[in-house]
């Protein structure tokens, strides 16, 4: 026999036992599904989580004042941590950054016509929208001349401007901030979660200066709470960071035998253990898949041993009038083969389904790509091939007399 035969009679004997077939490709069905569609979930995660990562900076550096209580020592005797605007300015201009900024927050009441509410007010300098890489949507950010004269002025992001002017153009109308009027000059784009906390929608930005001068009063009016700084990419990242401790231990006067009275927080490490999390996850997700799918192949080869009792004396007759063996063997593997593929391309449309169903939800995009497609279609022919054979082998090795004499 031809292949080509081999592959009709094997269609032939799978509709003439339909409800076998079918039990015998659930199975595959099941576990195909699972592989494909876990390993879009792992792929999908990965995404959603690259771009998080991506939208915060991977190679942003956050100093703040005090030491690193990890390491348990303790500032030298009359030591006050500090940070200052002058310090910001020193490691914007450091070569292995790409700048830094200065910032301070705190919790406010905001109000607009007959809406308030209280949310986190930060005072930032024009060089903070490049680094974070916040973006304006509409009107401008304020300039530096802005910060020198602390001119009370106000970039929002869009949650608040739907909030506070629903419908309507917020540009140059004002928002009170501690009954402090700031005009509306910008509203930034996109949203998303900040790595210091809060909604990139939900941002209050003022010039640092007109929120020292209004609303964060000192004794220590040159201080900041923190200093964000970007670093190159690449291995360049740990020379900012070494030249940023050598800048602030200069400028704070620090002895070589005296512990930091800053820290410096690296985003980069944070991402990587994220994408080694994530890696791991989709790893598990896909494993899961793999195992479903094995249980599904061992039901095939239960299914096709009970074939080959069943249709021992099919196999008597083909034998007696021609038949060799590894004709019964290629006719069984087949069979086993093609409940396999059927099940993966049935498979496949399952799970592109389920993953078109996730993706309408709107909380992931999960697509199925080409290369799942081609593993799960490899994988299902594997499975078929390796519990198929032991079936195939058992029923090619029979004798023709036994056979026939099999009731």
């Amino acid at each position: 026999m031809n292949f080509l035969q081999v592959v009709v009679e094997a269609f032939r004997s799978m509709s003439a036992n339909r409800l076998r077939t079918v039990l015998t490709m659930l199975g595959i069905i099941i576990g195909i599904t699972s592989v494909v569609l876990l390993l879009a979930l792992g792929d999908a995660m990965k995404a959603f989580i690259g771009a998080q990562l991506e939208q915060l900076g991977t190679n942003m550096l956050f100093i703040s004042p005090g030491g690193d209580p990890a390491s348990g020592q303790r500032l030298r005797a009359g030591a006050a941590p500090s940070l200052s605007l002058a310090d910001a300015e020193a490691l914007d201009a450091l070569p292995s950054l790409n700048g830094a900024a200065a910032a301070l927050q705190g919790a406010f009441k905001l109000t607009a016509g007959n809406e308030t509410t209280t949310s986190t007010v930060r005072g930032v300098t024009p060089a903070m929208f490049k680094i974070r890489n916040w973006k304006i949507e509409q009107g401008s950010a304020f300039s530096e001349a802005d910060v020198r004269a602390a001119a009370r002025m106000v970039v929002i992001g869009s949650k608040v401007a739907d909030q506070f002017f629903y419908k309507i153009d917020p540009l140059g109308k004002f928002i009170r901030i501690e009954n402090v009027a700031f005009q509306v000059v910008g509203v930034l784009h996109g949203e998303g979660k900040q790595v210091d906390g809060g909604d990139l929608a939900e941002l209050v930005l003022v010039p640092i200066t007109a929120a020292r001068a209004n609303l964060i009063r000192s004794t220590f009016p040159n201080n900041v709470q923190y200093v964000v700084a970007q670093g190159k990419s690449g291995g360049k990242l740990k020379d900012g960071i070494e030249d940023i401790k050598e800048t602030l231990r200069d400028r704070h006067h620090i002895k070589f035998e005296e512990p930091d009275d800053f820290r410096i927080d690296n985003l980069a490490s944070f991402a990587e253990t994220a994408k080694n999390i994530s890696t791991g996850i989709a790893a598990l997700l896909g494993l899961i898949g793999a195992i479903s799918l094995v249980v599904g192949g061992i039901g095939i080869m239960n299914i096709m041993l009970v074939s080959v009792t069943e249709r021992t004396r099919e196999i008597g007759i083909r034998m007696a009038i021609g038949a060799k063996p590894r004709d019964v063997l290629l006719q069984f593997l087949t069979e086993a083969v093609v409940i396999c593929l059927v099940g993966g391309i049935i498979g496949i449309l399952l799970a592109s389904g389920f993953a078109a169903a996730i993706t309408a939800t709107g909380k992931f995009d999960v697509a199925i790509t080409s290369s799942a497609v081609l593993v799960a279609c490899g994988f299902s022919s594997l499975v078929g091939v390796f519990f198929g054979y032991y079936p195939a082998r058992r029923a090619s090795k029979l004798l023709p007399v036994d056979c026939l004499r099999y009731e």
